[in-house]
């Protein structure tokens, strides 16, 4: 019952907050998301035996957020878009390099840690980043068919695979994901997109909708199985217990974190 209604309470707000909050109110609650998933990452990456320089790490993370969606006080322009996104990047790598040097401790880690500290600033600003943008360019349709899609194809693959599944997707990776699962999945996305993207995808061929949708389950499976990965490597089962029955926000976006580049991409020139 707790999973239940901690996840609906969950949806609810995010759904309310697409559909109804202003693009300022969107912003901002999607940086406090990406500070938690920020805040968990770091945790993951200390568990590995990584730990990063969190607050110019973070910081990193939450510019190149900024600088991917900077079209919102840029204007339209690929040239406004790309100054900002480079400024936040090399800014990004410059701090965290220097903040490497002064947290060494004399291992043969140097690499790694560099590695991990730049990490975050990818793998969650730019998502982010992605996700606002599609919010600002299409309007708040195309944002919430983008998590419909990932969600829709989620409980897909629960249901598909629990009923049918015997074959293991990535056994080394997942225990519970299925080749039937990932079968349902890519049903329920594709049909999701070609049906609801008539009127929220609109100028787009229902061919392309409907690779679109296979391709974001793709990528979405992907992504759960990357932070799968990531959490085993760290010997954990979720990335926190914020949310009761859920796991952490790490745990809810991991999909959405793979997808919403390339959706972004998409739309964008399509």
């Amino acid at each position: 019952m707790t999973r239940i209604l901690s996840g609906a309470a969950l949806i609810s707000f995010v759904f309310v907050t697409l559909w109804l909050g202003a693009e300022p109110v969107v912003f901002v609650v999607a940086q406090l998301f990406l500070i938690l998933a920020f805040v968990e990452y770091a945790h993951l990456a200390n568990a590995c035996g990584l730990p990063i320089p969190r607050l110019a790490a973070g910081v990193a993370t939450v510019a190149t957020s900024i600088g991917v969606s900077s079209t919102y006080w840029v204007g339209e322009t690929i040239l406004g878009t790309a100054v900002f996104l480079d400024a936040a990047l090399m800014s990004a790598f410059v701090v965290l390099a220097a903040t490497s040097l002064l947290s060494w401790s004399g291992d043969r880690n140097a690499l790694a840690v560099a590695a991990a500290s730049i990490f975050p600033a990818l793998y969650l600003g730019l998502p982010f980043g992605a996700m606002m943008s599609v919010r600002h360019l299409r309007g708040r349709e195309a944002l919430v068919l983008l998590l419909l899609t990932v969600a829709a194809s989620d409980t897909a693959q629960y249901y598909s695979g629990r009923s049918f599944g015997k074959r293991l997707l990535a056994p080394r990776i997942s225990p519970k994901k299925t080749v039937a699962g990932a079968v349902g999945g890519f049903v329920a996305g594709a049909l999701l997109v070609g049906v609801v993207g008539e009127w929220w995808l609109r100028g787009m061929p229902l061919a392309l909708r409907l690779l679109l949708g296979a391709t974001m389950v793709a990528l979405g499976i992907a992504g759960d199985l990357f932070e799968s990965m990531l959490k085993r490597s760290a010997g954990v089962k979720d990335s926190s217990t914020l949310i009761p029955g859920h796991g952490g926000v790490l745990d809810r976006i991991d999909a959405l974190l793979f997808v919403a580049p390339i959706y972004y991409i998409v739309l964008k020139y399509s």
